[in-house]
């Protein structure tokens, strides 16, 4: 007998395999400051909203072979084209409250410096809840919970429309 081996996540949220192979969902940052939000996976589908940060973390919900079904910071769905998209990883605090980033895996390890509100830093890997960041010169660890561009499970429904749950 033979077939084709996907990985175990390879397949889409209603079972499908991925056109890329790759799991769904995954995060993917920006590449560009000037990403176009779309209603649907194609030129022709209205624009939704410019994205303006690059490096911002979106987690892939859905795929097509060109286009990548997104849920942002704000819990919005929209399409973008998938060379706009990167492998690189980042972390981004949503919240209004600076984020420690920390010596070590600890609530009690040294606080090295914070995230500011809305700020980004590049994610080297996530164990045990913490996350290893950097930005510069920096390194350091920040709580897995307290940064958006970590997560395992998917944040968005995939079967959702586009343009739904734009925080205003």
């Amino acid at each position: 007998m033979t077939g084709v081996l996907l990985s175990a996540g390879a397949t889409m949220p209603d079972g499908r395999p991925t056109p890329t192979g790759l799991e769904v969902p995954r995060w993917v940052t920006l590449k560009s400051s000037q990403v176009r939000a779309r209603q649907g996976p194609g030129l022709d589908y209205r624009i939704l909203w410019e994205y303006r940060a690059a490096g911002l973390p979106v987690q892939v919900i859905a795929e097509t072979r060109e286009w990548r079904k997104i849920c942002d910071p704000d819990g919005a769905v929209a399409w973008i084209h998938r060379t706009v998209a990167s492998g690189r990883r980042s972390v981004f605090n949503r919240s209004d409250e600076p984020v420690p980033i920390r010596s070590g895996r600890s609530e009690t390890a040294s606080v090295r410096a914070l995230l500011s509100p809305r700020a980004l830093v590049s994610l080297d890997e996530c164990e045990d809840g913490w996350c290893r960041v950097r930005a510069r010169k920096l390194r350091g660890w920040v709580q897995q919970r307290a940064v958006f561009g970590a997560q395992e499970r998917a944040l968005c429904n995939a079967a959702r429309p586009a343009g739904t749950g734009r925080a205003s």
